[in-house]
């Protein structure tokens, strides 16, 4: 049976090259970096090098790069370690109703513990209003965090104008103000320079950039200051104790070099994918609707709402002719709950349920395409002709006067 991976928001391939630039500091370049003797200090220009390509690819100076093991811990980092150190200033939060799990984890725990935190709307196309940012900015505000590219829809937030609203903020005496940004998704997919964003914060992983699982990065605009999340270690500028993980932090830095050298290619070829997926689905299948803008969103992601059927159901019958996707965040996988960023559009249960994130990748080609675009009509079907819901809509219709 073809096997299909149309599931590059929740995690890439690695890509080979990446594998070679690690594999030496998995055998004979085994130095732990804090030592001072040569095995160590090869092993510190290593994990130096790997931080100039990782801050190279988003316009940050390399002293700016704090290395983590992930997007998780990077969001933990920004949002409580701002929070913690600003605690005197103000407790107050601004946030989306669409962030990334993590995030919203994050912002949860600490309202319990007596944060405020604002949640502002996305509206029908899934993108936060700069007005409404102004809106909710107070005094005592000492975070916004807003994701720069939604990971179920790829929205694309007006993180830029954000940016320059609270450095007006700023300049008018707010100076606990910070702004955060969740890039996971962005970045390798959009063209993405913090100075142009205007962000104090940004969170990186590297499993989304086909390299191996483990290995992220928070941008740490020059004068943020933080309370470390990780202690007991003096590494990483002491904001992230622990040893460094230098195979996983090569393979970053590796991928985020490929990324920036081919980054214009590589948009290029998803758009055009995704374009022809989407026009071949909206030929082929009816029902459907498609979530988010249409414009301003990355180039691998169309999330699509099915009515009449379950997303788990489709999601399976897809999987069981080799094509793999996904219902939303595979950091919620297995929630019986409607997606949170789908009902933020203010899309009904069936709908919400019904929603499919295909999620294209480096390596999709126009066969693989052509394969799900066949497969998927005969899965809806399947799916519908067992819905006593999709039976009544099409009796109706049947009745209905020309």
């Amino acid at each position: 049976m073809r096997r299909v991976y149309l599931d590059n928001s929740a995690t890439t391939p690695v890509d080979p090259r990446v594998v070679e630039a690690m594999m030496p500091y998995l055998f004979e370049r085994f130095g732990n970096p804090s030592s001072v003797h040569f095995y160590g200090q090869e092993a510190r220009s290593a994990v130096d090098r790997a931080r100039r390509e990782v801050a190279a690819l988003v316009g940050a100076r390399a002293g700016e790069v704090v290395f983590l093991s992930g997007g998780t811990e990077a969001n933990n980092l920004a949002i409580r370690g701002v929070c913690e150190q600003q605690r005197e200033r103000g407790r107050h939060i601004i946030t989306t109703a669409i962030e990334h799990s993590s995030v919203r984890a994050i912002c949860d725990a600490l309202e319990r513990r007596g944060w405020e935190v604002t949640r502002l709307p996305v509206y029908e196309d899934g993108i936060v209003r700069l007005e409404d940012v102004r809106a909710a900015l107070r005094d005592d505000t000492v975070l916004v965090s807003v994701m720069l590219a939604n990971n179920e829809i790829g929205t694309i937030q007006p993180v830029a104008d954000i940016g320059a609203l609270v450095r007006e903020r700023r300049a008018a005496g707010q100076k606990h103000l910070w702004l955060h940004t969740d890039a996971v998704q962005a970045i390798g997919r959009m063209r993405t320079d913090v100075e142009e964003l205007g962000c104090d914060l940004m969170s990186m992983s590297a499993h989304k950039l086909y390299a191996p699982k483990g290995a992220g990065a928070l941008y740490v605009r020059r004068g943020t200051r933080l309370a470390p999340q990780n202690v007991g270690g003096h590494q990483e500028r002491e904001r992230r104790g622990g040893t460094e993980a230098v195979p996983l932090l090569v393979a970053f830095g590796e991928a985020a070099r490929l990324a920036r050298l081919e980054l214009d290619e590589r948009i290029e070829h998803l758009r055009h994918l995704r374009d022809r997926f989407e026009a071949g689905v909206a030929d082929s299948v009816s029902d459907i609707v498609f979530n988010g803008d249409r414009v301003r969103r990355l180039p691998n992601i169309s999330n699509i709402s099915f009515r009449y059927i379950e997303g788990e159901g489709l999601l399976i019958n897809l999987d069981m002719q080799g094509v793999a996707v996904s219902t939303g965040s595979a950091c919620s996988s297995g929630s019986l709950e409607p997606s949170p960023v789908i009902r933020a559009l203010g899309r009904d249960d069936e709908l919400a349920r019904g929603s499919i994130r295909f999620s294209l990748g480096r390596d999709t080609t126009d066969e693989e395409v052509a394969y799900v675009l066949e497969a998927l009509p005969r899965a809806v079907e399947n799916l519908r002709r067992l819905s006593p819901l999709y039976q009544k809509a099409q009796a109706e219709r049947a009745c209905a006067p020309v």
